[in-house]
C-alpha cells in the first residue's frame, strides 16, 4: 500500500504521522507517479503550522514538488504527452510527501538524465523564484552587482547560481563555513560571514572601484531584524528583493528608499505562475534548458527517509542544513 505523511491538525510538525493510504484513483487528464524523491521547503512548515496565508483542507499531505516514474496514465492522456515509465517532475500543490501521487498531466514535465532525482525534486521552487525575480521582476543585467542573503540555503544558492549565469557580480552572505563554500562553489565572488562581517562596508569597498556606492540588488529570503542593514547596502536606484521571511517580517525605514531612489520589489513566483501559466511554462522550459546545458547546477540535497519527516522539517526550519532537503519514500 502507498504511504504518506498526514497532517490532521495545524500545529507543530511533531504531530505529523506517516501512514498507509488507499491511494487516489486515476482520473481523466491525470497520471500516477511512483515517487522517488520529494522536495522539502520551508513553506511546508508554514502549511503544517497553519501560518501560511492559504490553509489546505484537513487532513492533508504536505509537499508539492516530486520526481518519479509514471506507472499509470488516464485513458485520455496520449503517449505524445507522457507514457508509463517516463521519468518526470511534477508540481502537485500538496500531497508530495508520499510514495505515490496522482496529479494532472499539466503539472508534469519529463526530465532527462542531466540531474539526479534529488536535484530534480528540489530545484523548481528555488530556481523558478530566482528566474522570476532576476529576469521578470528585476530585469537584472550583466555587470550589475547583487548581495544574496541566506546564500547557503536552497533559495539563496539558486539566486547565486542564476546571478552568476546572467553575468552579475554576486556577493554571498551566510552563517557557516559550509554554507559559504557552497555559494563560492556556485561562482560567488566573495562569501561574507553574516554573523561577524561588516557587510555594508565590505560590499561598498568591492563596488567603489567601479564608481558605485552600493550594490544594485539585494536578494533577501531571510528578512528579520537585519533587513535594514541589507537595505543600506544598496546604492542609488538599487532594488531590494523581498523573497521570504525565514527570520520574521521586517520593518524597513522608507526614508532610505525615498532619499536614494531605491525600490522594494516583492517576489511571489507561485502567485504569478497561477496567473500566467503560459509565461510560467516558457520560463520553466528555459530553466530546464540551462540545467541540461550545464549552465546551472542545482545543489545535491541532503536526503532523509520519509519516516524522518519531522527531523527533516526541523533541521530545515532551524537552518541547520546547507543547501536543500529531500524526502525519499
Amino acid at each position: 500500500m502507498p504511504r504518506a505523511v498526514i497532517c490532521r491538525a495545524f500545529g507543530p510538525v511533531e504531530h505529523l504521522s506517516v501512514e498507509h493510504t488507499e491511494g487516489a484513483a486515476i482520473r481523466p487528464g491525470s497520471v500516477r507517479i511512483a515517487v522517488t524523491a520529494c522536495g522539502v521547503n520551508y513553506v511546508d512548515t508554514l502549511f503544517v503550522q497553519g501560518r501560511y496565508q492559504v490553509k489546505p483542507p484537513l487532513p492533508f499531505t504536505p509537499g508539492w514538488e516530486v520526481v518519479g516514474r509514471v506507472t499509470e496514465v488516464a485513458d485520455d492522456v496520449g503517449p505524445d504527452v507522457v507514457s508509463v515509465g517516463d521519468r518526470v517532475f511534477a508540481a502537485v500543490g500538496t500531497g508530495g510527501y508520499a510514495s505515490e501521487v496522482v496529479t494532472e498531466v499539466r503539472n508534469v514535465s519529463i526530465i532527462g538524465d542531466a540531474i539526479t532525482d534529488g536535484q530534480a525534486a528540489t530545484f523548481m521552487q528555488s530556481y523558478m523564484t530566482g528566474m522570476f525575480a532576476l529576469r521578470n521582476r528585476a530585469r537584472a543585467s550583466k555587470g550589475q552587482s547583487m548581495l544574496v542573503i541566506g546564500a547557503g540555503g536552497g533559495v539563496g544558492l539558486a539566486a547565486v547560481d542564476i546571478g552568476v549565469m546572467m553575468g552579475l557580480r554576486v556577493f554571498a552572505a551566510a552563517s557557516t563555513p559550509e554554507k559559504r563554500q557552497l555559494a563560492l562553489d556556485r561562482g560567488a565572488e566573495v562569501a561574507f560571514d553574516v554573523r561577524t562581517d561588516d557587510i555594508k562596508t565590505m560590499t561598498r569597498d568591492l563596488v567603489a572601484p567601479h564608481g558605485y556606492v552600493g550594490v544594485d540588488h539585494v536578494y533577501d529570503p531571510v528578512g528579520g531584524d537585519r533587513a535594514e542593514t541589507w537595505l543600506r547596502c544598496l546604492g542609488d536606484y538599487g532594488q531590494y528583493h523581498v523573497v521570504g521571511f525565514v527570520a520574521g517580517i521586517p520593518t524597513l525605514p522608507l526614508n532610505q528608499v525615498l532619499l536614494r531612489n531605491r525600490a522594494i520589489t516583492g517576489i511571489e513566483w507561485g502567485a504569478w505562475a497561477l496567473q500566467e501559466p503560459a509565461a510560467n511554462a516558457s520560463l520553466q522550459a528555459e530553466l530546464l534548458e540551462h540545467i541540461t546545458a550545464g549552465e546551472l547546477n542545482p545543489v545535491e540535497p541532503q536526503a532523509y527517509p520519509l519516516d524522518d519527516v519531522v527531523r527533516a522539517l526541523d533541521d530545515l526550519a532551524s537552518r541547520r542544513v546547507a543547501g536543500k532537503v529531500v524526502l525519499v519514500p
